[in-house]
């Protein structure tokens, strides 16, 4: 089966892409030592090294030009190979998402799949061995031009190599899908496709890519071109011979094969459930890519990204990705950043395990000394110790060098001393989560710290401002709210009350950003964003079991909403006693639109809800658990709470709005995929509410623009 186009087949599609910015293919010949002629193709969008390469319609039939010319100088012997390389530190990043989320019909979309595979299909067919120098990064498309060559080297020091393409609800489209597999064997091939992209987008190093076969040859960047260049000579030449170590052999295609998707099949339906479309797509291109054709694997991969470009999953994808890469950059409502006062110091309040966690944040981003504080010698003692032994971790797992190391530890100290804390400039409290406890931590580390240290509390659903009612100087208090665990999770809701000024608000900021997190500024709200939608959830899943639904239907309900856990597993993970903290704060707050649950309390009591066994794996809900909730006699259907939850987080999402709890809907999607795992492809919850029509329902209206999130 061939795979054949003409530049003509893709006219409309050369239409979309006026304002492209076309990344060009430059081409200059290399003599070789052996006295062959190579040719080499830079691909450079003519930006500064801030963008990099990537490519829409002009970008891509440029290249194919290009590859078409060199074709035929090799069929007159005028080159004897081709290799193509990136700009310096970049390959390529793959399609300009900016203009594929703008494809406006499912024909067009499949034109910008065959386009793709047309053009890079040529590097396969010159007549000579093509080439890809891996000089930097590569992601999506950027990762399929290297695997379309015969040949392929790698720089050790380049940044990322991956294909994220399943987290943005589509697949790898020009060729990985099929290229991938039967380059380094399927297990390797569904971690990179599937599994790392599912993992907040986890990427391969140099060293990774040459270890799993995806590259020939490994070389240092200092001489990288010039090694690779040098190795292609001798490849060309026949003096050295590309042995692949993991390219499947027969065994693992009629055994391991199969098994191997069956298994990840499973995994990915105990892990994200079936909501969302693309890793299943991409698992049935890899599954058919055992005994398939490679053109035969390019037109699968047509239709799948075809079928996933135009539809609405895509779309909310690419809402929640320009969310996280714009709008989390660019914080509403954040004071000029000039205004941050510099933090020289840290002090934290406790030396338990969530203290802990705070110092050694603290220490590893900002590198200035951190003190902990706690009641007794004993257990400021415990907590240092913690962190000096994370230290050592860190630099066992090969993360920091030995200087690293000793230079973090002796920046961490403790004390039960609060005098200590007088040349703090940021104190922040880890202590338990009661009003009365945590305004007197603040009153009485005030008399010794200066007016200007700002002082932050990680409470998650307390008022901030009550919090602050017995400082001298509440105008320095801000909330600084982390989600667990604590080094991985990328949110910081920061919550500012009336009194605190512009000073503390911006250093609250950068200092967020200093610490690697993305920072949302909330009004002084109970559960600020994240815990007040998840209690909204919550409670209501609560609710109906208290009055007669069974678990397993409550979870049924929850299924569509594409979240990483079921209600009561997020109950478990936060802690029964935890979650009836929070639903009792909002019900006291908001008693006509917040459930408590007397009920919630005694599963806190029993101390669980499901049955797991010896290795923790949920088997059932526990027998005492189901006598806890047992006697309700207005069970609901999976669909009718389905929809009471939906219309219930509408109402309450647009109320929240009309409170400026944030600025916009925006900021309550970035916290929800931010803080509470909610996938890319359900875009957050307010793209998702207004597909299903729960916005409508609920006030009449849309969060959204129905073009940006791809409302039916």
């Amino acid at each position: 089966m061939t795979y054949e186009f003409a530049p003509a087949d893709f006219d409309e599609l050369a239409g979309l892409s006026d304002d492209e910015v076309v990344t060009h293919s430059y081409v200059r010949d290399v003599p070789l030592a052996s006295g062959r002629t190579l040719a080499l193709v830079t691909l450079d969008n003519d930006r500064d090294h801030t963008r990099p390469s990537t490519f829409g319609p002009a970008g891509l039939l440029e290249l194919a030009a290009v590859l078409d010319a060199q074709r035929e100088r090799a069929a007159r012997g005028e080159i004897h190979g081709l290799a193509v390389t990136g700009k310096p530190f970049i390959l390529a990043a793959g399609a300009d998402l900016s203009k594929v989320s703008d494809i406006p019909s499912r024909a067009t979309a499949i034109q910008m799949a065959q386009l793709g595979h047309w053009t890079l299909d040529k590097l396969s067919t010159l007549g000579v061995p093509s080439f890809c120098f891996i000089n930097g990064l590569a992601l999506g498309g950027g990762t399929e031009i290297p695997l379309n060559a015969d040949y392929r080297t790698v720089d050790a020091s380049i940044p990322a190599l991956g294909l994220p393409e399943v987290f943005l609800g589509i697949i790898p489209g020009w060729g990985g899908a099929w290229l991938l597999p039967n380059l380094i064997g399927i297990e390797n091939a569904l971690k990179i496709v599937i599994e790392n992209p599912l993992k907040n987008n986890r990427t391969l190093k140099g060293q990774q890519v040459f270890d799993l076969g995806i590259a020939d040859a490994i070389f240092e960047p200092a001489n990288f071109l010039e090694d690779s260049i040098k190795w292609a000579d001798g490849v060309i030449g026949g003096t050295i011979t590309v042995k692949r170590a993991n390219e499947p052999g027969k065994l693992e295609r009629t055994v391991k094969w199969p098994i191997a998707i069956d298994m990840a099949t499973k995994m990915l339906e105990s892990k994200i459930g079936k909501v969302a479309h693309s890793p299943y797509r991409a698992l049935e291109l890899l599954k058919a890519a055992r005994n398939t054709t490679k053109h035969e694997g390019f037109r699968a991969e047509d239709e799948a990204l075809a079928d996933l470009v135009s539809g609405d999953q895509f779309k909310a994808s690419i809402y929640a990705f320009n969310l996280v890469q714009k709008r989390a950059k660019r914080p509403a409502g954040a004071p000029d950043k000039e205004l941050a006062r510099k933090v020289t110091k840290v002090g934290v309040i406790g030396a338990g395990l969530m203290a802990s966690q705070f110092a050694l944040l603290f220490v590893r981003r900002l590198k200035v000394p951190v003190v902990i504080t706690d009641l007794d010698q004993e257990r400021v003692d415990k907590g240092v110790a913690y962190i000096h032994d994370e230290i050592q971790k860190l630099l066992e797992k090969g993360r920091i060098k030995q200087d690293d190391a000793n230079q973090l530890q002796a920046l961490v100290t403790g004390t039960t001393n609060k005098a200590d804390f007088a040349d703090c400039d940021w104190v922040i409290e880890a202590v338990f989560e009661e009003l009365g406890v945590k305004q007197d931590v603040f009153a009485d580390v005030e008399q010794y710290i200066s007016p200007e240290a700002v002082l932050a509390t990680n409470t998650s659903s307390l008022s901030v401002e009550q919090i602050g009612s017995k400082l001298k100087h509440p105008e320095r208090l801000v909330g600084f709210h982390f989600f667990n665990p604590v080094a991985v999770m990328p949110l910081i809701e920061v919550v500012k009350t009336p009194a605190t000024n512009d000073e503390t608000l911006s250093t609250a900021m950068v200092t967020a950003a200093k610490l690697y997190k993305n920072a949302v500024i909330t009004r002084d709200t109970p559960g600020f964003v994240v815990n007040r939608i998840l209690a909204k959830v919550l409670g209501e899943a609560m609710h109906a079991v208290d009055t007669g639904t069974p678990f397993e239907v409550v979870e049924e309900s929850t299924r569509p909403f594409g979240l990483p856990m079921t209600p009561f597993e997020l109950l478990e993970l936060v802690g029964l006693k935890v979650g009836a903290h929070v639903l009792d704060t909002h019900h006291a707050a908001f008693p006509d639109r917040f459930f408590e649950s007397t009920n919630l309390h005694k599963l806190a009591d029993l101390g669980r809800i499901f049955e797991r066994d010896a290795k923790g794996r949920i088997k059932g809900i526990d027998k005492e658990a189901l006598k806890i909730v047992a006697g309700g006699t207005a069970p609901m259907t999976a669909k009718e709470l389905q929809t009471r939850i939906e219309d219930g987080l509408a109402d309450e999402i647009k109320r929240m709005l009309d409170d400026k709890v944030v600025s916009a809907a925006e900021d309550i999607d970035l916290c929800l995929i931010l803080g509470a795992g909610y996938p890319f492809q359900m875009g957050g919850v307010t793209p998702y509410l207004d597909r299903a029509g729960a916005s409508e329902r609920a006030f009449g209206g849309t969060f959204h623009d129905p073009r940006i999130v791809g409302v039916a």
